[in-house]
């Protein structure tokens, strides 16, 4: 099985699905800081972090 990095099946569909929508019918391209894309990945590899984290504790 593959590791899923802590995020639950639910969570992993609907932020690709979010991330498609985005992709396809969102803004233009914006800066790095403004581009909702962008922000979507950053949150999503903080949360993958704080998992791994919290492994590296156990």
């Amino acid at each position: 099985m593959r590791d899923s990095d802590g995020l639950t099946l639910g969570y992993r569909f609907k932020w690709r699905l979010n991330w498609l929508l985005l992709h396809v019918a969102g803004p233009a391209e914006q800066a790095d800081d403004t581009d909702p894309r962008r922000r979507m990945e950053r949150e999503r590899a903080a949360r993958v972090a704080r998992y791994r984290a919290e492994q590296g504790e156990r």
